[in-house]
């Protein structure tokens, strides 16, 4: 039903991922494959929506609890994650990141340390770091490491990525209880951002928080998410959480209105998730079938192109983080390689707190993907035999 293979030049559109690849890359003739937005339109339900909603032409104040906003969301959690969300238990925020600035100052305080796994999605190392409090990282499936890092009397916070950005790690509903025994145990908080949710593969099952923090895992925990990762319009912003405690969450919302400023959000932003959350299923469905088989093409000319990488696609998401340590490529040469030979951008594993290993985003037409992964072949198997 829907063309993925279609190109939308998206130069000149102010796009970090294309117009701004010189501030990270130092040169701007790339072709990129770096920050976590994707190449294709919208889904035209969304689109219809939009266009209608400006064609009205009056954009004054609006307020997200009223209209269809939480309908459209307790209807996707319902028919998506077979799960019942309360929408009273909803909050309103600009981005996830935003949201987490905001509990990270309600549930935190300077110095603290924050738990997440690693290799860390580097919004998360420059919200808490930026905020003063001490990042604490620990390798995805140990443990015995987390609960070390929690047992810790000024770690306050555990920060999961649900599913995982970078690895596309979905967890497991008895990983994610596990998770939460640990932080009621220690006393931490518990944030989940849970943005890649919708972009799971065949055969993994996302579970949201809500159904491991209730009933009764302590008061201190919230879910975070955005319609605009699954269905690319994050620069419309615009996310929600849910929140467990009502205290907390009247807590939250009053900062956002009065702290913050945030009187009324962006109406697109309302009326795109809206579109999407009421008419996009098939769009999605058809997308991550779609991003499957670009990873089993990206899987296949890796295992031609460098035997000594054994790589397999990810649970969820269009990002492949791919392991090139088995090469023993240093990565700033590797990077070298990459921009002034091969003309890519393609992100470093260091700016995830794991050198040795690199993300390269896939949302894209799949012929542009072909590029991407074969010019990292080519680039790998030189430095490789020098």
């Amino acid at each position: 039903m829907y063309d993925f293979d279609r190109e939308t030049d998206r130069r000149g559109t102010w796009s970090v991922q294309w117009d701004g690849i010189a501030d990270r890359f130092g040169v701007s003739d790339l072709l990129p494959f770096t920050i976590s937005d994707m190449d294709f339109a919208s889904p035209p339900e969304v689109l219809t929506a939009l266009r209608d909603r400006v064609d009205h032409g009056v954009f004054g104040y609006t307020d997200w609890r009223l209209g269809d906003f939480r309908e459209a969301i307790r209807h996707w959690y319902a028919d998506r994650f077979d799960t019942a969300i309360d929408p009273d238990s909803l909050v309103y925020a600009p981005s996830v990141l935003s949201q987490l600035s905001q509990l990270l100052q309600m549930w935190t305080a300077p110095g603290d340390g924050v738990v997440v796994h690693t290799p860390t999605y580097d919004g998360f190392r420059k919200a808490v770091t930026g905020l003063g409090r001490e990042l604490r990282g620990v390798p995805l499936g140990d443990l015995e490491a987390l609960e070390r890092e929690l047992a810790r009397p000024d770690s306050t916070m555990l920060l999961l990525c649900s599913p995982h950005n970078p690895t596309g790690r979905v967890w497991t509903e008895e990983e994610l209880s596990a998770f939460a025994a640990l932080a009621e145990r220690h006393g931490a908080a518990v944030v989940s951002d849970e943005i890649h949710a919708d972009l799971t593969t065949e055969g993994h099952r996302h579970v949201p928080w809500t159904r491991i923090a209730e009933p009764g895992r302590g008061h201190r925990w919230a879910l975070v998410t955005s319609g605009t990762k699954a269905f690319n319009f994050p620069a419309l912003s615009g996310s929600y959480g849910l929140i467990g405690d009502p205290d907390e969450r009247t807590a939250f919302i009053r900062r956002m209105e009065t702290g913050e400023g945030l009187a009324s959000p962006a109406v697109l932003s309302l009326t795109a998730h809206i579109a999407a959350y009421r008419q996009g299923a098939a769009w999605l469905d058809e997308l991550r079938g779609y991003v499957a088989g670009t990873m089993e093409t990206v899987r296949r000319r890796l295992a031609d192109g460098l035997p000594g990488v054994r790589w397999e696609p990810p649970q969820a998401g269009y990002l492949a983080w791919i392991d090139l340590r088995p090469l023993g490529i240093e990565e700033t040469r590797l990077q070298e390689e990459l921009i002034t030979v091969e003309k890519v951008a393609i992100m470093p594993g260091g700016v995830y707190g794991t050198p040795g290993f690199v993300r390269l985003n896939v949302g894209c037409p799949r012929a542009k993907a072909e590029r991407g992964v074969d010019a990292l072949v080519r680039a790998a198997a030189r430095l490789r035999t020098t």
